[in-house]
């Protein structure tokens, strides 16, 4: 059985959206535990898209109805519970 978790996948974001503003964001509708936007290994600039852990279960499933489709910088967010990662081999 899959563990529980209450980390979410955002995409779609604006490319100039920053951590701070998505951690701020997302704590309209909860305790945030931690905020992840990756970025380019070439140019240093996000990629469009991030990973926000939630404190818990509620939190996730009011940031999910809060925020997927919510407009910011034009852009809508695509918000949902975010899959394992994958092992990746190298």
């Amino acid at each position: 059985m899959a563990e529980e978790t209450n980390r979410l996948f955002v995409g779609n974001m604006p490319f100039r959206m920053t951590q701070e503003e998505l951690f701020d964001l997302f704590a309209q509708a909860g305790g945030v535990a931690s905020v992840h936007v990756p970025t380019d290994r070439e140019t240093g600039r996000p990629r469009g898209f991030g990973f926000v852990e939630m404190d818990d279960p509620t939190g996730k499933d009011q940031a999910i109805q809060m925020f997927n489709g919510y407009s910011v910088g034009g852009r809508s967010l695509v918000v949902n519970e975010a899959r394992p990662r994958e092992q990746r081999s190298f």
